[in-house]
Order: C-alpha cells, then sequence, then structure tokens
C-alpha cells in the first residue's frame, strides 16, 4: 500500500520473483515496445461522444445516438465488445455475435444515453474482466448475452417511467435472463509473440434447452479515408483458398497482418463505410457496401449488402471482414468454441496446431505466477479481489484520438461545421492546441470512454504495482505540449477540458515514483523532474486562475465532487458574492506539500531545487494561515464553532472589508483539510542544510506560522518535522465528526456527506435559501448530468487518500496519537489502527459476508443464489453510504481499483526516510 505524503514504499522481504511476464516488462521499457503494440485499446463505447459530436447543439449523445452506431462511420475511434486494437487504434478486432432473435446483431454494449436514464447514462449489459497482464500478453473477458431478444425497449421505458427516486432499471428486471438463458462468452487472448496473438471464444449455453448463436469475429479498419485528409485507404482481402480461411489486412503504417479463423467459417466482407441511404434516405451510397452490410446479411438474409467468399475464392478488397460461425442448436450445459490467430505478415503455418494450445496454457500459467508474489500474504478470495481489480483497470486502456482544431473546422469532405462551433464560449474552443492519440487509462470503457485528469492520477497508483512504466508514462503524458494548456492548465475531460479536476497529479507521481523503487527499480529521478517542471506551469495556473483575490484562499468549481454543495460550485454567485472552497484550499496546500516532496528528493542529488522547495514550504504556510484565520465573520475555512471546515461565501464591503459565511453542510470538502500534512525525517535538514535554515528563518520572522510546524529532537540532535494545514486540536475536532458512524463512518467506508443531514438541512447562500439532504445512493438532482451523487456514497479515491493521511499522522506519532473508533464507543486506537479499520471497512466491499453476500452486490442479481452470479466481482463507481450497493457506472474499475493497493501491501508507519540511494 503506498505511504503517507512523504513516506516511502517498504519493499516486500522476498522482493519480486522472476517471471515471464516480468521478463517481457523488461523488455518493455518504454510505450512503444513490441509487446505493448496490441492490448485491450478499442473502446467499449464510441458513439456519443464528444469527439463524434458535430452538432449545433453540443447534445453529444443526441447527435451520434445508438441506433445509428451500426450504419455510421466513426470519425476518431472505434468499438466493440471485448475487443482489441494496435496502438493507433488502426486494425480492430472484436467479437459479434446473433441469437437469431436480435433485431440487430450484437456488435456493441447498449446503454442509455443521459437524457434517458433516471439516473443519467447507464450501460445495461453484464460483463466481467477475468483476467489480464500488464503486456496483455493473456487477457480473458466474460460477456453474457441473452438468449431471448434484447429488450431495447423495454429498458427505454422502464428507465423513463422511473423517478429519481427509484433505482436504475437493469437488464434482469425485463425477466430475459429468467432460468438463466443467455450464453457466457468467455474471450481469451494469448500472445505467442508481440504480432503474434491466439484469440480462443468459448460460449457456453447456461438455459434450459437448445438455443442457436451465431458467432462473427470482426477485423476492420478504423475509417481514415472518407474525411478528406487522406485519402490512402487500406485493404482487407478474404480468401478461402488452400483450405485456410484468413483474412489478409494490409495498412500503410501497421503493414501486413493475416487473422487465421478455424474450421469452415463462411468469410464476409464489407467496407466501414456510412449507408447514407439507411441513415439519411440518400438516392445512393458512395459504395456498394456499407458498415452496416454483415448485419444485413446475417439478421436481415439479405444477399447483396456484403461479399460472401465461395470456398476455394477470394474477396475484393473490403474494410470490414467477419467470419461467420452458425451454431443452430447449442444444447444447454453445452459449449462452443471459435479459434483465431492473428498475426503479422503472410500468416502462420501452423496456425491451430501444438503451438496454440501450448500458448494458451503459458499465458494462463504465467499470469499465476505474475500474480504470486503480489498477494501471497492474502487469502484465496483477496487474491482474487486484488487479480480481478488489477485486470478490468488493465482492460480499461483505451486508444484515445482527438485533434481539436481538425474537429472545430469539420473535415474537408464532409458537410461544413456550424458556425456555433467556434464561437468564444463554446465547447472546448480554448483548446485549439490538443493534439492526441495515445493509449490513455480511461474510467470506464462505457459510461466514460474518456480520460479525466484526476481519474487518472489515481489509476496510476495501483497500475505502478504491476506496471510502473505505463503509470509514469500516463502522468507525463497529460504534461505533454499537446495535452497541457499554453496557460499550465490540465485538461479535465472532453466535455469540458477547461473544467477543473483536483490537482492530484504531483501526489500520484510521488506514489508511482516509490512504488517502482519499493519494488527493486532503480530512482527514476528523470521522471519525477520532468513531472515537477511541468507542475510547476499547473501551480501557477492554480494561482492565478483560483485565488482571484491573492487572499490564499481557492476557488476552483466542482472539483470533481459534482453535487457536493448546496449550489453548483461551477456557476457563479449572485450579485459580488464569491466562493472560497475548503477542498479548493485545502487541496492547494496539499499540492505544496507534494511539490515540496518531490523538491527536496530532487534536491538530494541537484541543490538547485532547494530554492524551489522553500518556495513551496512558504506557499504551503501561507495557505495555512489563511485557511484557519480567526476574525468576526470567520474569513477562514475553519469554524470553531462546529470544529470543521466549511466553504465560504464572500463579498467586499464598502468600508474595505470583506464579510464571509460558512456554508454549514458537513460534507467531503471539510474532509479534504485532513490530506494536507507531511512528515519531514532528519535527513532533509541533515542533508539540506540550506532548506533548514531557511526555513528556521521564516518561522522566526513570522511566528504565527509556526503553529502549522511540530519539531521533534532526536538523540544526537536530529531532527525531525510535521507539516499540517490543521494543528492537532483542530485534526482531532474533525476526526470526532468522520469516525462518527452517525456522520461520516459508513460500515463500508467514509461517506462524501455526513448522515446527519439525514432530514436535510436548509443553507443560505449568497442570500438565496437551498435545500440539500444526506442522499446514500444515486443523485435526485441532474446537476452534472445527474449520474454522480456526492451527497452521501463512499468513493474509493477520496477514502484511500483519508486512509493515508491516518498513515501519515501515524508515521509522525508512532502510536501516540489516538482516536476514538467508532465516535463514542469508548474504544480508543492509534491512528495506524484507524486506518486499517477504514481500509477493512472498504476492502470489506468486495468479500462474502456473514449473510453469505457481497456488500457491492446489493439487492442486483449479481447477489442471487446462482453462482454463475456471484463468481463475478464488479468494481463500481460509487457505493451505498448505508448498504454498500454498488452504484454509478458498474463496471468503473478505474479508481476504485485502489482496492488492489489496500490488499497488495502493509503500511510502513514511520514517516519520510527517503527513496535516494
Amino acid at each position: 500500500m503506498p505511504a503517507g505524503i512523504g513516506q516511502t514504499w517498504p519493499v516486500s522481504e522476498h522482493g519480486h520473483q522472476t517471471t515471464a511476464e516480468r521478463a517481457r516488462l523488461a523488455d518493455s521499457p518504454d510505450l512503444a515496445a513490441p509487446w505493448r503494440r496490441w492490448g485491450p485499446y478499442l473502446s467499449g463505447r464510441q458513439w456519443g461522444t464528444v469527439r463524434e459530436d458535430y452538432s449545433a447543439s453540443g447534445d453529444a449523445w443526441a447527435s451520434f445516438p445508438f441506433e445509428h452506431a451500426r450504419s455510421r462511420a466513426y470519425r476518431w475511434g472505434e468499438d466493440g465488445i471485448a475487443g482489441i486494437c494496435d496502438q493507433h487504434g488502426f486494425l480492430n478486432l472484436a467479437v459479434a455475435m446473433w441469437n437469431g432473435a436480435d433485431p440487430v446483431l450484437k456488435e456493441r454494449l447498449f446503454g442509455l444515453t443521459n437524457a434517458e436514464g433516471n439516473h443519467g447514462e447507464d450501460v445495461k449489459e453484464y460483463w466481467w474482466v477475468l483476467d489480464g497482464t500488464p503486456t496483455h500478453s493473456w487477457m480473458r473477458v466474460l460477456y453474457r448475452y441473452p438468449q431471448a431478444e434484447f429488450p431495447f425497449a423495454e429498458l427505454r421505458a422502464a428507465a423513463a417511467a422511473a423517478t429519481r427516486d427509484d433505482p436504475e432499471p437493469e437488464l434482469a428486471d425485463t425477466g430475459v435472463l429468467a432460468e438463466d438463458r443467455f450464453f457466457d462468452v468467455v474471450v481469451s487472448y494469448a500472445k505467442a509473440g508481440p504480432d503474434d496473438i491466439c484469440v480462443e471464444i468459448t460460449a457456453t449455453n447456461h438455459g434450459p434447452e437448445p438455443a442457436p448463436l451465431h458467432l462473427l469475429p470482426q477485423l476492420w479498419f478504423r475509417n481514415t479515408w472518407s474525411w478528406g485528409r487522406d485519402p490512402r485507404r487500406p485493404a482487407l482481402i478474404a480468401s478461402t483458398v488452400d483450405g485456410w480461411c484468413r483474412f489478409a489486412a494490409e495498412h500503410n503504417t501497421l503493414g501486413r497482418y493475416t487473422l487465421h479463423a478455424e474450421g469452415t467459417p463462411t468469410l464476409l466482407v464489407t467496407d466501414n463505410e456510412t449507408n447514407e441511404v439507411e441513415l439519411h434516405g440518400a438516392a445512393d451510397n458512395p459504395t456498394r457496401y456499407t458498415k452496416d452490410g454483415i448485419d444485413a446479411m446475417v439478421v436481415r438474409g439479405a444477399t447483396d449488402t456484403c461479399q460472401a467468399v465461395a470456398a476455394g475464392a477470394a474477396s475484393l478488397p473490403g474494410t470490414k471482414g467477419a467470419a461467420w460461425y452458425a451454431f443452430h442448436g447449442v444444447p444447454p450445459g453445452e459449449s462452443v468454441t471459435v479459434r483465431l490467430r492473428l498475426v503479422a505478415g503472410d500468416g502462420h503455418p501452423d496456425a491451430f496446431g501444438p503451438s496454440f494450445a501450448e500458448t494458451m496454457a503459458a499465458r494462463a500459467r504465467e499470469a499465476d505466477e505474475f500474480y504470486a508474489d503480489l498477494g501471497a500474504h492474502l487469502d484465496q478470495e483477496r487474491r482474487t479481489v486484488l487479480r480481478r481489480a488489477l485486470a478490468g483497470l488493465l482492460w480499461t486502456k483505451q486508444h484515445y484520438r482527438f485533434r481539436i482544431r481538425e474537429w472545430l473546422a469539420g473535415d474537408p469532405a464532409q458537410p461544413a461545421a456550424p458556425e456555433v462551433r467556434c464561437a468564444p464560449d463554446a465547447r472546448n474552443t480554448r483548446w485549439r492546441h490538443l493534439d492526441v492519440a495515445d493509449v490513455i487509462s480511461m474510467p470506464d470503457e462505457w459510461e466514460y470512454p474518456w480520460f479525466a485528469a484526476w481519474d487518472l492520477a489515481f489509476h496510476t497508483v495501483p497500475l505502478a504495482l504491476v506496471d510502473p512504466v505505463f503509470a509514469k508514462g500516463q502522468l507525463t503524458l497529460l504534461c505533454r505540449e499537446w495535452l497541457m494548456h499554453p496557460n499550465g492548465q490540465l485538461p479535465a475531460y472532453e466535455w469540458d477540458f477547461g473544467d477543473v479536476n483536483p490537482p492530484v497529479h504531483a501526489w500520484a507521481a510521488l506514489r508511482v515514483h516509490q512504488a517502482e523503487v519499493a519494488a527493486g527499480g532503480e530512482p527514476d529521478r528523470a521522471f519525477l523532474a520532468q513531472v515537477f517542471h511541468k507542475l510547476l506551469l499547473n501551480f501557477s495556473w492554480w494561482v492565478n486562475r483560483n485565488d482571484a483575490d491573492g487572499d490564499n484562499l481557492f476557488q476552483g468549481g466542482f472539483l470533481g465532487m459534482d453535487n457536493v454543495g448546496p449550489v453548483d460550485r461551477s456557476a457563479p454567485l449572485p450579485g459580488d458574492w464569491r466562493l472560497e472552497q475548503a477542498d479548493a484550499t485545502a487541496w492547494m496546500a496539499a499540492y505544496c506539500l507534494h511539490l515540496l516532496r518531490i523538491a527536496l528528493e530532487l534536491a538530494r542529488h541537484e541543490r538547485a531545487y532547494e530554492d524551489v522547495a522553500s518556495k513551496f514550504v512558504e506557499h504551503f504556510l501561507d495557505i495555512a494561515e489563511a485557511a484557519t484565520r480567526p476574525g468576526p465573520a470567520g474569513q477562514g475555512i475553519w469554524d470553531d464553532t462546529d470544529g470543521f471546515c466549511y466553504d465560504l461565501v464572500s463579498r467586499p464591503l464598502p468600508d474595505g472589508t470583506v464579510e464571509s459565511q460558512p456554508v454549514r453542510v458537513r460534507s467531503m470538502v471539510g474532509l479534504i483539510p485532513l490530506l494536507a500534512q507531511a512528515v519531514l525525517e532528519p535527513w532533509v535538514c541533515a542533508e539540506l542544510p540550506g532548506f533548514a535554515q531557511r526555513l528556521d528563518h521564516l518561522l522566526a520572522r513570522r511566528p504565527e506560522l509556526a503553529r502549522f510546524v511540530t519539531w521533534q529532537r532526536l538523540d544526537g540532535g536530529a531532527r525531525r518535522a510535521w507539516l499540517s494545514l490543521l494543528d492537532e486540536p483542530k485534526l482531532r475536532r474533525v476526526l470526532t465528526r468522520m469516525l462518527d458512524e452517525a456522520e461520516f463512518l459508513s460500515p463500508h467506508g467514509i461517506r462524501s456527506l455526513s448522515a446527519a443531514h439525514r432530514d436535510g438541512v436548509e443553507i443560505e447562500v449568497a442570500g438565496e435559501t437551498h435545500r440539500m439532504g444526506y442522499e446514500p445512493r444515486e443523485s435526485r438532482t441532474s446537476l452534472f448530468g445527474g449520474n454522480s451523487n456526492w451527497r452521501g456514497p463512499v468513493w474509493f479515491p477520496v477514502n484511500a487518500l483519508l486512509v493515508e493521511a491516518l498513515r501519515t499522522l501515524e508515521g509522525w506519532q508512532a502510536g501516540e496519537f489516538q482516536v476514538e473508533l467508532p465516535t463514542g464507543s469508548g474504544q480508543r486506537v492509534s491512528a495506524g489502527e484507524a486506518a486499517d479499520e477504514l481500509s477493512r471497512r472498504l476492502v470489506s466491499l468486495f468479500l462474502v459476508g456473514a449473510d453469505g453476500r457481497r456488500p457491492a452486490d446489493g439487492k442486483r442479481i449479481e447477489a442471487s443464489d446462482s453462482p454463475l452470479w456471484r463468481a463475478n466481482i464488479t468494481f463500481s463507481e460509487y457505493f451505498d453510504g448505508d448498504t454498500g450497493e454498488g452504484l454509478g457506472a458498474t463496471h468503473q474499475t478505474g479508481w476504485t481499483a485502489w482496492v488492489a493497493c489496500l490488499l497488495s501491501r502493509a503500511w510502513p508507519e514511520d514517516g519520510i526516510r527517503g527513496t535516494g540511494r
């Protein structure tokens, strides 16, 4: 588990064992390495994204709906079920299915748009990532496919009829899966080499009767030729010559690849081109065959919509192909299997000979070996949780391509873009420099198939457990000139790159650096320096943009916590009122400490960084002084009456003073100040005397700052220090509320809003009265789309940071800092024991409890008595503040994968020792 601010990761007693997968990682020291060329980089959803929205309204969901996806070529990416692609997203391989009843091929996951769902967008499918390794040498995904017609209309109608007080209607609620009438389709990928991928698709009929199933693994090129910018066209040719069923795929950048299909499937070839006749009523199409040509032949029996290759023949060139396997009656309990092999060049001489099965078995065994020592100290159940969480996180790596200048201007071969798209206040017009085409860790492959700045930072820490190179690459990527704004802002997310996420990038860089060292790697100070230099620009942007009055109290907007307040924190207040945020101020104090820690680490080897370290310690102290500044109107975020931190609404008065009022809602914003603390171990003063002298001088010159620095003298004259935004008495008062089960402490973590507000609370903000209350489940408001709720549920990322804060306290006082847990129980524990208990509660979400069920499964079908459902674990976006049921994006393994960090390593309890060698 990563340490608190300034702490190091422990090295396991025996270190990592050398395994085949670790050898592959060693052979892949950069992100362009051959073993990384192919992976699960194909998106789970491309329709309904901002990238594909060329409308004047900016309604991405409506401008490219699900119904268009089968017939309309995408501009920037592709999507599919259980699919893979190359790093550039040129060539894609995924599984399509048909049960003989659906009106369309099952080529992509279905879900409701933001306007259709009663709690915002929501995928209506079941699938689980079963396993995976960081080089993607081994991956397994399970997709659950109904045998009856998929209830598209029924799901839409159910959500439209439901209120915001109702749970989200799910696929199982329609009855379509009753009596286990579904196929479990397991897709396994095993690399025999970087460009030699064995694919096995096994479908099992769990229903009580024989059922038909058509499996159509599809290979296709992303359409790069229809936009008037690059006319070069790749070629896909199907052939059944010499007893082989195969596709030859030729691309000007990738070169040639061959996909072998075992047996005698019918090979179909079409073009990845829009069906203008079907979608827009055009007189004809620019090409004979279109994207939905295979769908038309299989589902509707059309005979002229694609090429069907006869035995001993070859097709004309196309850009999309499928190998059509038809199983007309799979017996109950029986399975059917399809095998494929994708190989660079002209193919494999013995594609399905002994090497295929040997590769599959070897990669599965090597995955076991790779994860063995990571969870060696755990029981089997916890090892499974750890491994599934990491596999899901690895699966959400997707190719992300978006060139804002071209998107705003429109493409030469397409209709002109509406002028409103380029208006000064239009979406992302300030981000014309953004030009990205990289593999990026996404929050979720369907509901959030685009990166988000603070999500990505949280992802990198569990990623560092298995692949520090990729984790570091993600952090540096967001700081590169083609993503970071010239003014220093990091892009938030594609719906509004200019929005503001919490500044956790420096924290993540520290944790990833420590993880790599703890795993036996050499300290990568070049990485630290690279990130540090760019974050200096970002820090300056924060100060200039979000501290408008220069008073060290910060604004920032929603800061990732969406509807946590009674008003939209991204919108201006009436009149001349302004909102000064407790969380923004605390995030900035913590940001100072993170940059301080990096500067101190770098200064051990380059003394020029000592001056920068001094800058950040002084800036931290200035923020701490402002945040806790006493005054008749409570000008700081600290409220001494309640012993808690609140947002402030302030306005200037004619006499030059400022009127301030706290927004008295006890929420997560008031717990963020706990994160702003760090321990400076003796090496800091011993090795960096210039920094120590300047800090001493500052505290002597400004004694009012001394209350934020606590010194401890050790034998021999050495000294260590604890820096904290909240001094010990204030910190204890906040912890008393945080650890109170009637307030923040739930059975499964820390709630985002105090349960003391169950009956609601009325708050006056800038002269207007607002009402809000504790909502442990989905949001009852439409604020920020309504699919994200910070008014009560448990969220993994901030909980992980609160565990870390308790560990930092333990590292400082080594058991002497005692808290009552739970508040009012009379039971006192150390800060480290409190961290252990909070960690235990978080992990328990995914463990089978005394009632035989996982709390995260709630009352959904996943909690049924059927082992087919109970065997699989979902890592949801957030969790019910009372019951722990998973909510939001049900497959968001992104930051919920932090459970792997909680499980994989013990916390050290000795503060910063440094990571220098």
